[in-house]
C-alpha cells in the first residue's frame, strides 16, 4: 500500500515560514510528477505547487514568490519551503502524485498562519 507521510507543519504568524516535507513508499522517479495540494476548512482540495520527475515546477498564482517545491527522487521525498506566509494559507497540507490518486492521499499537515 503506497503511503505518503507529510510533516512540518504548525502555528506560525502572519509573514514566517515553515518547510513541509513529505516521505513517500512510492518511487518518485516512476510517477511523472509529485505536488503539493491544500485544503482549508469548508473547501475542496487544491493544488498548490507541483514538480516533475525532470525538475519543472509549477505554482498557483497566490503562492507564486513565496512558496518553493523541491524533489529528492534517490529519497522519495518532497518539499515545499514556504516564505512570507498569510492567513489564507492556513490549510491541511498534502502531498501525492500529480495527477493525484485519491487513495493515496495521507493524513496530511496542519498549517496555521495566525496572529
Amino acid at each position: 500500500q503506497v503511503r505518503f507521510v507529510e510533516s512540518g507543519g504548525g502555528l506560525v504568524q502572519p509573514g514566517g515560514s515553515l518547510r513541509l516535507s513529505c516521505a513517500g513508499s512510492v518511487s518518485f522517479s516512476q510517477v511523472s510528477g509529485m505536488a503539493w495540494y491544500r485544503q482549508a476548512p469548508g473547501k475542496q482540495r487544491d493544488l498548490v505547487a507541483a514538480v516533475t520527475n525532470d525538475g519543472r515546477m509549477n505554482y498557483i498564482d497566490s503562492v507564486k514568490g513565496r512558496f518553493t517545491i523541491s524533489s529528492d527522487s534517490a529519497k522519495n521525498m518532497i518539499e515545499l519551503q514556504m516564505n512570507s506566509l498569510k492567513p489564507e494559507d492556513t490549510a491541511v497540507y498534502y502531498c501525492n502524485t500529480n495527477p493525484p490518486i485519491l487513495g493515496w492521499f495521507g493524513h496530511g499537515t496542519q498549517v496555521t498562519v495566525s496572529s
